[in-house]
């Protein structure tokens, strides 16, 4: 893994959790983990991974990510064995 990715991985289990994370860098780190991302309707973002789908929300207008969208993002990643 790329060290943008661990660097990315590493801010998203963070604590406290940050709100700046760019929604960017998480979908890389998403692509890196093998993960397929499709485009929803409006600002939602299918991803599969783990066997799983997840929608989330893309940000805006700010590229930031949202603390609850990270927290989830840490306990879905928790659940499969991911770890900074």
């Amino acid at each position: 893994m790329k060290r943008r990715h661990r660097a990315t991985l590493k801010a998203i289990f963070n604590r406290p959790t940050s709100g700046g994370i760019r929604w960017s860098d998480i979908l890389a780190l998403f692509l890196e983990l093998g993960a397929e991302v499709t485009e929803r309707e409006g600002s939602r973002v299918g991803v599969r991974l783990f066997g799983e789908r997840q929608v989330f929300h893309r940000p805006h207008p700010s590229p930031d990510t949202d603390k609850g969208c990270i927290v989830s993002i840490r306990k879905w990643f928790e659940q499969n064995g991911v770890n900074p």
